[in-house]
């Protein structure tokens, strides 16, 4: 695509996604990076995937609801499981994760050889089609999505059984939005970005502008250079997180500066 043929209203939609998909992923992002589980989301991702797949292969031709209720009951299911590892076995705990999405993943790639268009279905769960979304969509995932955060933010003593509750939830829905690369990179970057800044309402607001940032940058080069959408997403949230990091660093010197003095 050239600039002359660059319309920006292609990118609302798939933009809109990306301000959903963060207004949840960066505050669960840090509770993530507090509780020392990175690959949760990775893992409870691709045990929703399993459950889409599932439902695919078993069910035949369900309604939409009848998907996302499959794949909600399965992310779920693996939320708990985790939480009782969490309990009991601790000290491998990570290493338990990481077992899990691989048994996820290659369960799923199992069904999936049975499943019509077995490809196309892998490639929109891992990658996501978030070039195509619609306003519908955005609408159910919103009324999802709004709930959760005024419980999550409403709750001041968290118990960690409804951390894995609104996790599971929000995963479900994000990865047929935008499919598990981007949800992990959503996840994971602005988080870790913004980990050592206070006050926490500072650290949220910076990571939403490095989310918001990336996904800006990675859905108008994907229109302009006709590259994968979530692919590039992916690597221009990254870029947007280090080049950040300097600067936070500065700003920070600049703050200390200005205290000892």
């Amino acid at each position: 695509m050239i600039w002359s043929d660059f319309d920006l209203m292609l990118i609302v939609p798939a933009f809109l996604a990306g301000t959903l998909v963060l207004s949840i992923h960066v505050p669960l992002g840090q509770e993530v990076l507090k509780r020392g589980i990175i690959f949760i989301d990775i893992a409870i991702a691709q045990i929703a995937a399993l459950g889409v797949i599932a439902a695919t292969v078993f069910g035949g031709e369900l309604a939409s609801w009848q998907i996302q209720l499959f794949a909600g009951l399965s992310a779920l299911a693996g939320a708990a499981l985790i939480h009782y590892l969490e309990r009991h076995s601790e000290q491998i705990l990570e290493a338990l994760i990481g077992l899990l999405f691989v048994l996820a993943a290659s369960g799923g790639l199992l069904l999936a050889s049975f499943a019509p268009h077995s490809d196309e279905l892998l490639h929109d769960l891992l990658v996501g089609q978030i070039l195509w979304v619609s306003y519908e969509q955005l609408l159910w995932v919103a009324a999802l999505y709004l709930p959760l955060l005024l419980i999550w933010f409403s709750v001041k003593s968290k118990h960690p059984m409804l951390f894995y509750v609104i996790f599971s939830l929000a995963v479900t829905a994000s990865v047929q939005l935008v499919g598990i690369y981007l949800v992990f990179a959503s996840l994971i970057l602005p988080a870790l970005i913004s980990r050592n800044i206070s006050p926490r309402f500072k650290a949220l607001s910076i990571a939403y502008l490095i989310g918001l940032g990336g996904y800006a940058v990675g859905l108008i080069a994907s229109l302009i250079f006709d590259l994968p959408t979530g692919a590039i997403t992916v690597w221009s949230l990254l870029l947007i997180s280090l080049l950040t990091k300097p600067l936070l660093k500065g700003l920070k010197r600049a703050d200390l500066y200005t205290q000892s003095t």
